[in-house]
């Protein structure tokens, strides 16, 4: 038999590709750092924890379930959305997160030679499946902290399929207003798919943010990303959802998994979506209250920060983001480098209950000090 030699096999996209390592478990890093206890503000988890009647059905999920499958299409799912935004149930797709259904749309419409674009320091995921399927990413720099639409347009040819919009953008928080997202769609003007991903829609306050299920009625080359891992709190279920016109839902299903939403995920979804507004609520007052406690503690320390929509906050360090990462894990407190981002010496820290955000002031200044 031959030696295994398979790099042969493996495509120059590939093999120029750099993986992403996820971060241990939870209780390994707490033996790495000595700590007995961490707190998590390093991936936007809402610590409210799921809606009441979705927590209801993750608590009484029955075990007789288990052996059976799914339903494939998310059925019931679908439909509840369907009333929700007054669609049709054939207008969603719903995935194992949103990092499937952004697989599904690139691969429904690139092929090869085109290319996707979206913002450099963006979720930087539409650039991952992207380059790793084949495809380019042109990757526009931000502007102001922004995504720039008139350089993303005049970064489009005939080869570009799709242009990914992070509304608001994780991770600077920044939005297109409801007159820069029309002026966009329609210099656009149906030459490509514009994904307009609004994974934060929820927790966005301002008047003048557009509504990406309303902008699909007048622009048919929409397709809108949401998820239930941010404001529904479902994170470790998995669970996301695309919704766009029946034509281009239909030609996307052509390339969706199915079966990949599993049925506590289906369940507790629908729960989550009735009766939600007290929980959005509390949510919005959670947020609220913890972006004045940290910008007054960035401000008190003298640092720059980037506080927009969403539910985190980045902070400027005067030091590598991996060396504040480890002084406040000595502390029990996890926050998220952004070095990643494209945003060197910079941390994004998910806003929480009060309590937790006094402790992350505490352990953050007393880093800065030096103490």
């Amino acid at each position: 038999m031959a030696n295994l030699d398979f790099q042969h096999l493996v495509p120059a996209y590939i093999q120029t590709f750099e993986a992403y390592y996820p971060s241990l478990p939870d209780q390994e890093l707490m033996v790495t750092y000595g700590v007995d206890h961490l707190h998590r503000l390093n991936n936007n988890e809402n610590a409210l924890g799921p809606p009441p009647k979705a927590a209801e059905i993750v608590d009484e999920f029955p075990p007789r379930m288990v052996p059976e499958y799914p339903n494939g299409d998310c059925f019931y799912l679908r439909h509840k959305l369907a009333e929700k935004f007054n669609k049709e149930p054939e207008q969603f797709l719903v995935g194992n997160g949103s990092c499937e259904v952004i697989g599904s749309v690139i691969k429904a419409f690139c092929e090869e030679g085109d290319n996707i674009i979206t913002a450099d320091k963006t979720f930087a995921v539409y650039e991952w499946v992207a380059e790793f399927s084949g495809f380019e990413a042109r990757l526009i720099p931000l502007k102001d902290h922004a995504f720039d639409h008139r350089a993303m347009l005049d970064a489009m040819d005939e080869r570009t399929k799709i242009l990914f919009v992070c509304n608001p953008n994780n991770p600077t928080g920044t939005y297109w207003d409801k007159e820069t997202m029309n002026a966009f769609l329609d210099e656009v003007d149906n030459r490509a798919i514009v994904v307009i991903d609004e994974a934060y829609c929820e927790y966005v306050e301002q008047e003048d943010y557009p509504n990406g299920m309303e902008l699909m009625e007048r622009y048919p080359n929409v397709i809108v990303f949401r998820t239930f891992s941010k404001m529904y709190a479902l994170a470790a279920l998995r669970i996301g959802y695309l919704c766009g016109t029946n034509e281009i839902v239909d030609i996307v299903r052509r390339t969706h998994i199915v079966y990949s939403v599993n049925t506590l995920a289906q369940r507790a979804a629908v729960a989550a979506l009735s009766n939600d507004s007290p929980f959005i609520e509390a949510t919005r007052a959670m947020i609220r209250d913890a972006k004045k406690l940290v910008t007054a503690t960035c401000e008190s320390l003298g640092l720059e920060y980037i506080c927009g929509e969403g539910s985190y906050i980045m902070i400027k360090v005067p030091m590598p983001d991996t060396l504040m990462y480890r002084k406040l894990m000595k502390k029990g407190v996890m926050v998220r480098t952004m070095t990643g981002f494209r945003f060197p010496n910079w941390i994004r820290v998910s806003l929480v209950q009060q309590p937790v955000m006094e402790i992350f002031c505490q352990a953050f200044t007393e880093v800065i000090e030096g103490r």
